[in-house]
């Protein structure tokens, strides 16, 4: 079953941030996954106005997730998110 990441993130330092999304897409597709939205713009059709930055990953299983967010190369990599943007990521499972 595959699994979704839906990453949110207030980017306060874009030259570190992008040390980040620099290492990020061999990292994903590692781990089987890859990108079906990468920062593009965003609408709200109803609800409060959004200014984030949104990503949205597709993952053949929570698994793969759980492995991808594990992987020592990954947490190395997000140290330059840490530091560089206040962040959410959410994991949710397809049917």
């Amino acid at each position: 079953m595959s699994a979704y990441v839906i990453a949110t993130m207030t980017i306060t330092d874009p030259a570190t941030y992008s040390k980040y999304t620099d290492l990020t897409p061999a990292l994903v597709k590692r781990h089987g996954g890859k990108f079906l939205t990468r920062g593009g713009e965003v609408t709200v059709a109803e609800g409060e106005p959004f200014t984030e930055r949104m990503v949205i990953l597709e993952f053949p299983s929570k698994a793969h997730v759980d492995a991808w967010l594990k992987d020592p190369d990954y947490v190395a990599a997000c140290q330059f998110r840490y530091a560089a943007a206040t962040s959410r990521l959410v994991v949710q499972e397809g049917y």
